[in-house]
């Protein structure tokens, strides 16, 4: 069976005419003005396989558009966003869950992206099914924050998750595009300042058919890794893209000629300023263990920890040396019967070391 014929939009449009479910993507609640894209792959303003529709009418159910750009719309139906609009829909749908506990458990996955997370609830509701999938219970959450109501709800969301995936894909079209760069700074400064990951998407969209990103695109990945992010999130550049190995390893050159010039100095007095005082005991070690390595030029800072909490906490200061966690297992048992022989007991301390060059 050959592929259906592409439709070429140019003029109006009725929605349902396009084989729609109208309460399952939201199209009940549209009012006239709304914006709605529809397309194979998400809006980007250089995709010709996406529309642009401005809702001029709603009768009952038939929503009436006007269609704001010329595009060809083919092959299977990807994406429908409309515009700043509530869809009473669940995070995780059943086939979610199901994934989730059985291939997830399956490959003891060590992250979970939450797409469209709108609520703190969002999140709880994802650790729950976690804590009861198998050994999941210690899977991290990273929250995706794809709409207006995710950036107001941002806050308690941050409270909860353990990363922060900046969505600039879907966030440009809930937005206007002069608003994006001002929630992408603020976000990034609040993830830092928690010490939880930033995790940054939608960079070099054009390298999905070019094997060089724009001039502005570069820009945009080093100002990322300036302003404080942990990561870049490639997407269509790898789905789909024809330079993919291209795709990487330009970014990552991009990322570590930003780094070289990052102001660590400013972050780090910035983060202290911003925990205050009095700092708890563990913030104060771990500041206090960043400021040293600075201050005798380390190689590496050597943090000893049983859960993990106090490495993370060193690199929430982001010191310019690698940090190296011993991990110390927690004994689930007190049947082992321990003895000690010689004149010194063993001391066990919680508390980083540092190692200078010369060491």
């Amino acid at each position: 069976m050959g592929s259906p014929p592409p439709h070429v939009l140019h003029g109006a449009l009725s929605v349902p005419s396009l084989a729609l479910d109208p309460h399952l993507f939201g199209l009940q609640a549209v009012k006239k003005g709304d914006t709605i894209f529809i397309g194979q792959y998400l809006f980007t303003g250089s995709e010709t396989t996406s529309v642009w529709l401005e809702v001029s009418e709603v009768k009952g159910e038939d929503v009436v558009c006007m269609i704001k750009n010329t595009a060809t719309l083919t092959g299977s139906l990807f994406t429908l966003h409309v515009s700043q609009i509530h869809i009473d829909l669940p995070t995780l749908t059943e086939k979610d869950k199901e994934v989730i506990s059985t291939w997830g458990v399956r490959n003891h996955i060590d992250f979970l992206s939450l797409s469209y997370t709108r609520h703190a609830e969002d999140v709880r509701h994802a650790r729950e099914l976690l804590s009861k999938s198998g050994d999941l219970h210690q899977t991290q959450i990273f929250a995706k924050i794809e709409n207006v109501e995710g950036l107001t709800h941002f806050d308690e969301i941050l409270q909860e998750a353990d990363g922060i995936i900046l969505s600039r894909g879907n966030l440009g079209i809930d937005l206007p595009p002069e608003k994006v760069f001002l929630f992408q700074k603020a976000a990034v400064y609040k993830c830092n300042m928690a010490g939880k990951p930033a995790v940054v998407t939608r960079v070099v969209d054009s390298m999905t058919d070019n094997l060089r990103p724009t001039r502005a695109e570069a820009t945009d990945v080093a100002n990322a890794v300036l302003d404080g992010s942990d990561g870049i999130l490639l997407g269509a550049e790898t789905l789909r893209g024809l330079y993919p190995v291209e795709t990487i390893s330009t970014v990552g050159k991009i990322c570590a000629e930003a780094e070289k010039v990052y102001n660590q100095d400013l972050y780090f007095k910035k983060t202290v300023k911003y925990v205050g005082e009095p700092m708890t005991h563990l913030e104060s070690i771990a500041s206090s263990a960043v400021r040293a390595a600075i201050k005798v030029k380390a190689s590496v800072i050597i943090c000893f920890t049983s859960s993990g909490r106090a490495a993370r906490l060193i690199a929430k200061y982001r010191p310019t040396m690698p940090v190296i966690s011993v991990v110390i297992p927690r004994l689930k048992t007190n049947q082992l019967k321990w003895s000690f022989t010689g004149a010194f007991e063993v001391l066990h301390f919680s508390a980083s070391f540092l190692v200078a060059h010369n060491i």
